[in-house]
């Protein structure tokens, strides 16, 4: 008898056994099913532009709050040497997408992403050169720059021969660019051709400020601009652009913003240089990044190549704010919805910088 309960003692523990060691590995495991995306942000340069790097930032932040991944940004300033080893770094980490754009940090991630197969990288604002091989880790992000730039520069030319309040009788709009290159110059050939597609006799007044990162110079070259009849002009310099709306504000003249919707940056801060911002040409690096991180979620995003966001997929497009609607006659609002109505279906063809 006590041979039949030892043998039934010893089963019950054997089974109570089991089951313990089945739940340590059930919870072992669970973390595991849990483990949440890990994602680095690496700017080659400074937040607080109120533009570019603040809206890639505000997308991976968006990612963080509605789809429950680990992320950090790295600011990694404006010295170039700095930036291969920084992002060499992060790879080696034990990040699960590291996104770095603008296209001079292009070639840093053509040489560094082959080496690592077992992480995904996004770049934005420029493409790999997917042809060179071992790049099937890496998603690019362009940007159809060139048709929102339409759109604001048909804007522009509206408002400068209009009765609107600031609008002077020349018929003479402005442009800066931060720097002479393909990306920038790809904006200022949609902006000409959007003005001059309302009118042909405009004139656009274009400098170029040589640096992302110098609001005084910004500044400098706008105010010179609307001394010379502009009384709306177009930032497109990152940080160094914050200069123009210094200047819009000080001229008593319109502004148009880019990237980020930069009325509603400083609606609060500095409402009186607000209200100068008629608009800002949206390019949607903020959604961009969060489309993708999300795709990446889901496993729908194509690896190893690059796509163009345009005004039909929300890659660019025109703020239209309280600002907006409070100072842009109903009858401009309406045309710029129909210029993208034209783009979209192709019926307009938007010249670019790039090559066909």
């Amino acid at each position: 008898m006590k041979k039949s309960w030892l043998l039934l003692l010893t089963a019950l523990l054997v089974i109570l056994a089991f089951g313990l060691t089945s739940c340590q590995k059930k919870e072992a495991a669970e973390p595991e099913a849990e483990k949440k995306v890990k994602v680095v942000l690496y700017v080659n340069g400074t937040l607080g532009d109120k533009s570019f790097f603040d809206s890639a930032n505000r997308g991976v932040e968006m990612a963080v709050k509605e789809l429950g991944i680990e992320a950090k940004t790295i600011e990694g300033g404006y010295a170039p040497e700095r930036w291969e080893p920084d992002i060499a770094q992060l790879a080696e980490g034990d990040w699960d997408i590291i996104i770095a754009g603008t296209w001079q940090l292009q070639e840093y991630l053509e040489k560094i992403a082959p080496k690592h197969p077992e992480k995904k990288f996004f770049t934005y604002d420029t493409s790999v050169d997917y042809s060179k091989g071992g790049l099937d880790n890496v998603y690019s992000i362009l940007y159809s720059q060139n048709e929102g730039s339409f759109l604001v520069g048909a804007l522009a030319a509206m408002i400068t021969t209009s009765d609107m309040e600031l609008a002077n009788p020349d018929k003479v709009i402005g442009f800066l660019a931060g720097m002479d290159i393909p990306v920038i110059n790809d904006f200022k050939v949609g902006f000409e051709q959007g003005a001059k597609y309302i009118d042909p006799d405009i004139k656009v007044l274009v400098s170029y400020a040589g640096s992302f990162s110098d609001p005084a110079k910004g500044k400098e070259l706008i105010l010179a601009q609307y001394d010379q009849g502009a009384d709306i002009a177009f930032n497109v310099a990152g940080e160094t652009g914050l200069g123009l709306l210094d200047a819009a504000k000080e001229k008593n003249r319109y502004a148009i913003g880019v990237d980020s919707d930069q009325y509603l940056l400083y609606k609060d801060s500095d409402p009186e240089k607000a209200s100068h911002i008629v608009t800002s040409m949206m390019k949607n690096v903020d959604f961009s990044l969060y489309r993708g991180i999300k795709y990446h979620i889901e496993g729908k995003l194509a690896y190893g190549k690059a796509e163009i966001l345009g005004i039909e997929k929300d890659g660019v497009g025109v703020a239209d704010n309280e600002n907006f609607l409070k100072l842009v006659p109903p009858e401009f609002a309406a045309r710029i919805k129909e210029l993208e109505k034209k783009i979209v279906s192709g019926e307009i063809k938007i010249d670019t910088a790039f090559g066909n």
